[in-house]
C-alpha cells in the first residue's frame, strides 16, 4: 500500500472520479498555523513527500524556519497536525449532515451512520491532499496511531448507532472502500449507480435495529 500510495504522488497521479468528500481542508481565512499545514500539503503535492522537511515548508509558507518551529516542534508533529486537520474537516461535515436532519431524524437509529453517508457522499475540489498526506504517514507507521484512534472513535460510533453492528460496520467499510476507489480509480460507480449506491447504505440503515437478526425489517 506504501508504494501505491508514493507513486500516485511523485507521478501527480490524475484521480478519474470526483472523490468522496472526506479529508479535505476548506480555503477560508488562515491561522499561521493553518498556513503552514497548506503550505506542507501544497509542497509535497508537487514535490513529493522526500521533499517534506521543515526549511522547504518554511519557504513554501513564507516563514522562517524558527516561525515554523515555533508552531510544529519537528516534521512529524507536522504531520500529526495534518492529519488532525484532514480528520477535522470530515467530522464537521458529519455533523453538519446531522444537524441538516429533522429533529426526528437526528435522534433516530442510525442517524449518526446516515450522517457519515451523506458526509462521505460531498463531493471535493480537489483530492491530492489526502494521497499526499497517506503517503507522508506511509513513510513512518507510527504516523498512523492519530488515524487509527480516530478509525476506532468511528467504529464505536457506528456500532453504538441503534443499528445491528455488523450493517452498522458493513455500511462503514463500504464507504472505505468507495472512498479508496475513487482516490485510485478503481471503477468506482458514477451518476445514477452512485447515487443508488448511497441510497442503498442508506436503506441498511434503516432496516436492521439492535436486537433484529440482520436483513428482517421492523
Amino acid at each position: 500500500m506504501a508504494s501505491i500510495l508514493l507513486l500516485a504522488v511523485q507521478h501527480k497521479r490524475a484521480l478519474t472520479t470526483v472523490p468522496s468528500g472526506r479529508y479535505t481542508i476548506g480555503m477560508g481565512a488562515q491561522t499561521t498555523r493553518q498556513q503552514i499545514i497548506h503550505a506542507a500539503f501544497a509542497l509535497i503535492r508537487r514535490e513529493g513527500v522526500a521533499r517534506l522537511t521543515i526549511e522547504a515548508v518554511a519557504q513554501e509558507a513564507g516563514l522562517s524556519k524558527g516561525g515554523v518551529l515555533y508552531h510544529f516542534r519537528s516534521k512529524e508533529s507536522l504531520i500529526q497536525a495534518m492529519v488532525a486537520s484532514l480528520v477535522e474537516r470530515f467530522n464537521s461535515d458529519i455533523d453538519m449532515a446531522r444537524r441538516e436532519g429533522s429533529g426526528g431524524e437526528r435522534s433516530a437509529s442510525g442517524a449518526w451512520l446516515r450522517a457519515y453517508i451523506r458526509a462521505s457522499a460531498g463531493s471535493t475540489e480537489d483530492d491530492e491532499d489526502t494521497v499526499a498526506l497517506l503517503a507522508a504517514v506511509s513513510t513512518d507507521p507510527r504516523l498512523l496511531a492519530p488515524l487509527q484512534e480516530q478509525y476506532a472513535r468511528w467504529q464505536t460510533q457506528a456500532e453504538a448507532d441503534g443499528v445491528d453492528p455488523a450493517v452498522a460496520t458493513v455500511v462503514r467499510l463500504a464507504l472505505d472502500g468507495l472512498w479508496m476507489a475513487d482516490l485510485f480509480g478503481l471503477a468506482s460507480p458514477q451518476g445514477a449507480l452512485r447515487d443508488q449506491v448511497f441510497a442503498a447504505l442508506e436503506r441498511l440503515t434503516k432496516g436492521s435495529s439492535v436486537g433484529q437478526p440482520t436483513g428482517e425489517t421492523k
